[in-house]
This record gives structure tokens, sequence and C-alpha cells, in this order.
């Protein structure tokens, strides 16, 4: 069943890469639970199928990069962009992209979160696992507010701007 407006995301495990160790976040992949991110929050999350795919690396996370302070103006306290790639990857992805600082770039590696959202799809047969459909929301203390689930291979309703225009 696909989450909705209304709904609580569930809990799940997200990984990140930390690239300078701090107090509580040691270098490398650090391991953070979705209840505990989310609370007291309010998150714009997007979902892509893929770290260093054309649209995601062209027009998805640099919509969310160029928007940061807009989005941050509306009340937005983190941006993340979640992919079913693993940590380093997304750490990798984090740096090529110039996000340190402003979209947490957070792994879900093995597709559980997302597969509890029920936004997957599976791309087995193109030899791609199962990958996250692309999408934006808009999380408040862990409640859906906005959803914005892309229809396949579109880019449309997902981007920053449509987001902010919800806002």
């Amino acid at each position: 069943m696909t989450i909705k407006v209304g709904d609580r995301v569930p809990d799940g495990t997200l990984t990140e890469f930390i690239a300078v160790e701090t107090e509580g976040c040691s270098l490398g992949p650090n391991a953070f639970q979705v209840a505990d991110l989310v609370k007291g929050k309010k998150i714009a999350v997007f979902a892509v199928p893929g770290a260093f795919t054309p649209t995601c690396s062209a027009k998805h996370v640099p919509s969310y990069l160029q928007n940061h302070d807009a989005l941050k103006a509306k009340g937005v306290d983190e941006i993340w962009c979640v992919a079913t790639n693993d940590a380093f990857v997304m750490g990798a992805w984090a740096k090529d992209q110039g996000s340190q600082g402003k979209v947490r770039m957070l792994a879900d590696g093995s597709a559980k979160w997302t597969k509890a959202l029920g936004l997957e799809f599976d791309l087995t047969e193109r030899g791609m696992g199962v990958r996250s459909q692309r999408y934006s929301m808009l999380l408040d203390d862990g409640a859906v507010k906005v959803l914005n689930v892309e229809a396949p291979g579109k880019y449309e309703i997902s981007d920053a701007e449509t987001l902010l225009k919800q806002l």
C-alpha cells in the first residue's frame, strides 16, 4: 500500500556517508533511524531511482540545491535526497553534486524504507534491482503533508519549484 497525505512515515534505517567526523558521527557510513530524524522537524524529501543517473544528476538534485534557501525560508528544517544506493555511492554523489550542508544524501541500499512507503519499482529485468519511484514529499513531525509521485519515466512534479509552491 502506498503512503498518502495524512499518513505517518514508517520508521526505518537510512544511512549517510559522513565525510568529516563529528561528535556522535564517525567517518564513513552512519545509520540513522527515520523516527529520530523526523521528530519535531519539517523535512523536504525527494527520492530518485539512482545516484549518478542523468535526470537525477542534471535536474533533480540541482533543483533542490538551487532552492535550498527558499525552502528554508518557508520553514523547512532539512532537505533529504533518498536513493536505493549504498552510503558510499551516495557520499560520492554528494561530493560530485556539492550538496554538503544543503541536501542530506541518504541511502536506502536494500530499499527497505522505500518498500515500507510503497514507492518502490522493480527494475531487476533491466539489471538494476529494486529502485525508488521518483517523488517529493513534505514531512511535518513525521506526517506526510504533501506527496508528489511521478509517473514512470517522468520528471514533472517532484522538483523543488513545485514543492515550494505547495508550502
